[in-house]
């Protein structure tokens, strides 16, 4: 019956299985997000916390029952890529798509709180009008440049686990995070975020003899003013040298607690919403919008200084353009108090009309 036996498998069948595994695990996590996030698991870890009116301490068991189903009846790698793309899609993707057709139905409202006006406007006159088909290219690059930068992450954890046997970049258990465990990791991941960038910003993408200093002139700062999803338009080189690389290697250096990461990731996808939406007052008063003007100076300035997003760095390194970050705070704070002021006079007419 040896003839009924299928023959073993030649030297390069298993080179090809080797090197279309990948590609292949990638392929199935990428058609099943649906069924993923519509299962029982899914629905109940993002709605139970939202709309329950349970206590606090029936919550957190839901929550763990949940995050513990989740994780023992799903590959880890699976819930990794779909909670990582999900995070990306609900805090920086969807709401900038947003903001984008906004300005583009209502430009003549949009005008008004936009901080340099019709110069902002993706559609506008002054980055090129709707003729222009280079919208169109730096929406795409955009979105690109972030699914690239998810794709890259879940094949480095792939490497990690199916390669080369060892321990995942980020931990994933069934063991939730602790308060102080996640504001400790938070805190050393956001300020080593910091250093990262103005270093990677400044000497690899803006240095002379760097590489990539030409593709992230010819890219990034071909753009004239921050506009929605302007934050992740780059080639896609300098894309993840600049924002990639600087939020993702303090995550697997400290080892985050996946929650915790995608608690991280969705700060930073908030922060590159806002900063670069180039609307006048942004929530988060004189921090958010201290780290738009900066932006907007780096990118308007054509990368003279503000190398980092926060400023720290530029302070102590004497590279801030149009201020340093002690007066990014008094100018906001001092907006602040205008609108304010602005505010109380208009409640003040309006109660004396009624009177």
């Amino acid at each position: 019956m040896d003839f009924l036996r299928s023959p073993p498998p030649s030297l390069l069948d298993r080179a090809w299985s080797l090197a279309s595994a990948p590609f292949s695990y990638l392929t199935t996590l990428v058609t099943s997000p649906v069924s993923f996030l519509l299962n029982i698991p899914g629905l109940s870890f993002l709605l139970i916390p939202t709309f329950s009116s349970y206590s606090t301490s029936l919550n957190l068991l839901f929550f763990y029952l949940t995050w513990s189903t989740l994780i023992l009846s799903h590959p880890p790698l699976k819930v990794e890529f779909i909670g990582t793309l999900a995070i990306r899609l609900l805090f920086y993707i969807l709401p900038s798509i947003g903001f984008l057709l906004f300005d583009t139905a209502l430009p003549s409202l949009a005008v008004n709180i936009k901080e340099h006006g019709e110069q902002a406007l993706v559609l506008g006159d002054e980055q090129g009008g709707k003729k222009n088909g280079r919208w169109w290219k730096r929406i795409g690059v955009s979105i690109g440049n972030v699914l690239l930068s998810v794709l890259l992450q879940t094949g480095i954890e792939y490497l990690f686990t199916e390669v080369f046997h060892i321990r995942s970049a980020l931990k994933i258990s069934t063991t939730l995070p602790m308060p102080w465990g996640i504001f400790k990791d938070l805190f050393r991941g956001l300020l080593l975020r910091e250093a990262l960038t103005y270093t990677l910003h400044r000497y690899a993408l803006h240095f002379p003899d760097s590489a990539l200093a030409p593709l992230h002139s010819a890219w990034y700062h071909a753009l004239r003013t921050p506009t929605p999803l302007s934050a992740s338009y780059d080639h896609p080189a300098a894309y993840l040298v600049h924002s990639f690389l600087p939020a993702y290697l303090p995550a697997i250096l400290f080892r985050f607690h996946l929650l915790t990461y995608h608690l991280y990731l969705a700060l930073i996808s908030l922060e590159e919403l806002f900063a670069y939406s180039g609307y006048n007052y942004l929530p988060g008063g004189f921090i958010m919008g201290g780290i738009a003007r900066r932006q907007e100076r780096h990118l308007m300035g054509s990368g003279r200084g503000n190398f980092g997003a926060w400023g720290l760095c530029d302070l102590a390194a004497g590279t801030s353009i149009g201020g340093d970050m002690v007066e990014d705070v008094r100018d906001e704070a001092e907006k602040e108090k205008v609108v304010e002021r602005a505010k109380g006079k208009v409640r003040g007419v309006g109660g004396r009309k009624r009177k």
